[in-house]
């Protein structure tokens, strides 16, 4: 399985990710007269039988299919024997992640997960008190079907109706064939809301687990839905990076899974593209200077986290070449986070911590953290 259906590592790095891999394509295009279904397939000759004013009849003939292509169910397409294995298969994965039965998880997983489990272990330590004493029902599944001999470079799934509120597509690259399905479920009544995505391969009658995605709905009272209209305010005001910053939160609560895309998400997506600050950088490996107080940083990442008090915390990572001298390097950091906070002074009002570390070329690096009160 690839990486993607794993736990999947940091989200700041999926999310520059998803961005260049998984931007939904447009399936229709035409004039006022005709669309035409668009789909690239080795030896696929297209025949139109009929046309009228505004939708336009195509018959596929295939001659010499190499691979046939991939196709999705919604929960009303689907068959009943599917969806109630489905639906079983998710509420069984939550029993035993409620209660931190990671062994239970893995043994219903699929082999190439199972022998990779330490990410999804992690994940669900760290989220089961959140979860506990919780309600779990289905927000939403889909039938993903990718048939054929070999691996697909780049999966396309396209669910519902195109153009309509409900349009769902995922984008996996690597994916190996075989039947999948990904069930959304909305956690209630444990400490916090949560959302928790499984993506699931058929083997036999059962359904194994092939990824395990949990996130919060909301930071402290907020969700997704209010860091994006907060988002929106600091862009009209002027501050385009913690516009920037809020826009990451909302993603971040909104999507379920980094290779997922509704009409509102592509919405979001597209209006944080457009407003991502020049000295933010979108590749760890590509720093980009920051100039603060006559000194210019190599800033190699930016992000916020959510604190154990339910708040942001801003962090700022820059490269250092030596960090040895942990008095000094915390007195570099110091003087970093003054100079920020003095430069962009909103930061005081939108977070309630601002964390800079400082990275040796090893990789390995000090971190400093300063509450905005204590900023002056």
């Amino acid at each position: 399985m690839p990486n993607s259906l794993l736990v999947g590592g940091t989200r700041q790095t999926i999310r520059v990710a998803r961005f260049r891999i998984y931007k939904r394509k447009r399936l229709l295009a035409g004039s006022s007269g005709f669309c035409l279904l668009k789909r690239s397939m080795t030896h696929l000759r297209v025949r139109l039988f009929s046309m009228c004013s505004n939708v336009a009849m195509i018959l596929l003939v295939l001659s010499g299919v190499s691979q046939a292509a991939e196709s999705c169910s919604t929960a009303q397409e689907m068959d009943a024997a599917s969806r109630a294995g489905i639906e079983a298969a998710a509420q069984q994965l939550f029993a035993a992640a409620a209660t931190g039965n990671t062994t239970a998880m893995q043994q219903n997983s699929i082999p190439a997960i199972a022998g990779n489990f330490q990410g999804i272990s992690s994940a669900v330590q760290g989220n089961k008190d959140k979860i506990a004493g919780g309600q779990a029902h289905i927000r939403s599944e889909w039938l993903l079907d990718a048939p054929g001999p070999q691996a697909y470079e780049r999966a396309e799934f396209f669910c519902g109706t195109f153009n309509s509120p409900q349009h769902t597509s995922f984008v996996i690259p690597g994916l190996p064939p075989g039947k999948y399905a990904v069930a959304i479920q909305d956690v209630t009544g444990g400490k916090q809301p949560f959302s928790i995505t499984y993506v699931l391969q058929q083997d036999g009658v059962q359904w194994k687990l092939a990824g395990y995605y949990a996130n919060p709905r909301q930071v402290g009272p907020h969700d997704g839905l209010w860091y994006w209209v907060q988002a929106r305010d600091y862009k009209k005001q002027g501050f385009q990076h913690t516009s920037f910053f809020y826009y990451q939160q909302a993603s971040q609560l909104l999507a379920p899974v980094p290779f997922m895309s509704t009409p509102q998400l592509e919405a979001l997506y597209q209006e944080e593209q457009s407003n991502i600050p020049k000295d933010i950088p979108q590749n760890p490996q590509q720093p980009v200077p920051l100039t603060l107080n006559g000194n210019t940083y190599q800033i190699v990442q930016a992000f916020v986290v959510v604190n154990d008090k339910q708040g942001l915390d801003l962090v700022y990572k820059y490269s250092s070449p030596d960090i040895t001298d942990q008095v000094k390097t915390f007195q570099q950091n110091m003087a970093f986070i003054k100079a920020l906070a003095q430069q962009y002074p909103e930061y005081k009002q939108a977070f309630t911590s601002i964390v800079a570390r400082a990275v040796a070329p090893s990789g390995q690096d000090f971190g400093t953290q300063l509450p905005v009160n204590d900023i002056k």
